[in-house]
C-alpha cells in the first residue's frame, strides 16, 4: 500500500475514489478518522508516499482531531494532500498551518490531485540562501532567488483594476519593469518588487513565464514566522532586474489573509525596496483598506464602459460611507481613445464629469502586440520597445522615478 485516504466517510468524495484509482490502481486504502491515528501510530505508517485527507465543512467541528492527524502523518515522514470542500478559511488556515504540504478543492479539478502528487515527489530544492552559506558567498540568482538588503526608500504603488479587463496587470507589470530598467546602469538602478495578491486568479507570474512558488503560501499561512530570508525564498527575478512576489500556486480564499498579512508583508518589502508595485485583486477585500492606506499612489484603471463608470460610483460610495481616503485615487483611462477621435474624447469628458473624477492618465491601446508581449511572457520594453502604450509608460516610470529622487535630495 502506497498511499491511503482519510476521511469520515470516503463515499463522500466520489472524485477522489476515482483519482486515487486512476494514480494507484489497488495500491492504496481507505481509513476513517479513529483507525488513521491507530495506523499512523505504527511504524508500518513510515512506508506510505502520503495520505489524502478530505474534509468538509461538517467536520469543522472535529478540527483538532484532523490537525493532530497532520501532525502525527508528518511525524512519520508521511507527506499529506488536503482536500476540502467548503470549508471556512480559518479552518484551512489552521490545518495549512499545521503542516499540510499540498492543498486541492472537492470538486477535485481534473488532473489536480496527480499534480500534487507530482509536486510531492519532487525533492526539495535548495534554496539561493542555503546554496550562499554553502559557497560562503551572495545568494546568485542561478535559481531565480534574491537576496535582501536593507534601506529601501518603501514606495509603494497599488494598481486597481475597475472591471475585468481593463488592462491592470499588464499595467502593473509593464510600470514595474520600467522602474526597474529606468537608469541603465544595473547598480544605479532602483529595487523594484512586483507583489501580486490576485490570491485566486493572479497573473503576474503568466506574463512574465516565471514560476509560482509555494513559500507563497506558507507565507500567508504562517505570516508569525515570516522574516527577511522567508521573504527573500518565496521571491523570484525577472532578467536580474525585477524582484516578483507571485500568487500562490493554488486558487485560494480571498479571506485567506487579512490585513495583519498584507500589513506585515508590505513593511518587510517597503524596507528592502525603494519601489513595490502592488497588483491588486477586482474584489475588494478586508485586507484593501490596508493597502489603499499604505500607498503613496493608488491607480485606478478604467475603461470607456458602463462597466467601468458604474463600478467606480460603487467604489466611491463605498470609500467615502467608511470614511476612506477615495481622493487618493489617480484614475487612468486605459486604451484611451485617440487624438483625432474627437467624439470618444468628448465622452470620455462627460464621463469623467459624471462621476466626479478626473483622468489624471490616459494610455493608448497598445492593439495585439500588448497581447502577444503577455502570451510570450515578456515586457512591452523587450517584446515591442516602440509600442505607443509602452512608450506612455515608460515616461509613468521616469516620472515616478524624478519625484523619488527629489523626494529624496530635499530628505
Amino acid at each position: 500500500m502506497r498511499a491511503c485516504t482519510i476521511s469520515r466517510d470516503v463515499q463522500l468524495f466520489d472524485l477522489l475514489i476515482e483519482d486515487m484509482e486512476s494514480l494507484l490502481g489497488e495500491n492504496w486504502g481507505d481509513l476513517g478518522f479513529a483507525e488513521a491515528r491507530m495506523f499512523l501510530g505504527q511504524e508500518e505508517a513510515k512506508s506510505l508516499e502520503f495520505v489524502a485527507l478530505a474534509i468538509d465543512d461538517t467536520d469543522e467541528d472535529n478540527i483538532d482531531q484532523i490537525a493532530g492527524l497532520i501532525t502525527l502523518a508528518k511525524s512519520r515522514g508521511v507527506k499529506v494532500v488536503l482536500i476540502a470542500e467548503d470549508v471556512t478559511p480559518g479552518a484551512l488556515h489552521t490545518l495549512l498551518r499545521t503542516g499540510a504540504d499540498e492543498f486541492v478543492p472537492y470538486p477535485l479539478p481534473e488532473g489536480e490531485l496527480a499534480e500534487a502528487v507530482e509536486r510531492l515527489r519532487r525533492p526539495a530544492p535548495t534554496t539561493a540562501l542555503a546554496l550562499a552559506a554553502e559557497e560562503g558567498g551572495a545568494a546568485g540568482d542561478a535559481n531565480g532567488s534574491v537576496k535582501l538588503t536593507r534601506g529601501g526608500d518603501g514606495v509603494t504603488i497599488a494598481v486597481h483594476g475597475m472591471a475585468g479587463g481593463v488592462g491592470a496587470t499588464t499595467f502593473a507589470v509593464n510600470l514595474a519593469w520600467e522602474l526597474a530598467t529606468v537608469e541603465k546602469d544595473k547598480e544605479k538602478a532602483p529595487r523594484v518588487l512586483l507583489l501580486d495578491l490576485g490570491l485566486q486568479f493572479g497573473s503576474v507570474a503568466t506574463y512574465l513565464d516565471l514560476p509560482r512558488r509555494e513559500t507563497v503560501l506558507e507565507i500567508m499561512t504562517d505570516i508569525d514566522t515570516l522574516d527577511s530570508d522567508s521573504f527573500a525564498q518565496a521571491l523570484v527575478r525577472f532578467d536580474d532586474r525585477l524582484s516578483v512576489f507571485t500568487a500562490p500556486p493554488d486558487l485560494l480564499p480571498l479571506d485567506m489573509i487579512g490585513p495583519t498579512e498584507v500589513g506585515k508583508i508590505l513593511d518587510i518589502a517597503r524596507d528592502h525596496f525603494d519601489f513595490v508595485v502592488v497588483d491588486l485583486p477586482q474584489a475588494i477585500t478586508q485586507w484593501s483598506e490596508t493597502v489603499l492606506n499604505a500607498a503613496q499612489v493608488f491607480f485606478a484603471l478604467v475603461e470607456l464602459d458602463m462597466r467601468s463608470a458604474q463600478n467606480t460610483v460603487r467604489l466611491k460610495r463605498a470609500l467615502q460611507s467608511e470614511d476612506l481616503p477615495f481622493d487618493k485615487l489617480r484614475f487612468v483611462l486605459n486604451r484611451a481613445p485617440k487624438f483625432t477621435d474627437l467624439q470618444a474624447k468628448s465622452r470620455a469628458k462627460r464621463m469623467a464629469e459624471s462621476l466626479g473624477v478626473a483622468f489624471d492618465l490616459q494610455m493608448p491601446d497598445g492593439g495585439r502586440q500588448v497581447l502577444q508581449a503577455c502570451d510570450h511572457g515578456l515586457p512591452l520594453a523587450s517584446q515591442a520597445a516602440k509600442n505607443p502604450l509602452r512608450r506612455e509608460l515608460q515616461k509613468l516610470a521616469q516620472s515616478l522615478y524624478a519625484v523619488g529622487q527629489t523626494d529624496a535630495d530635499a530628505a
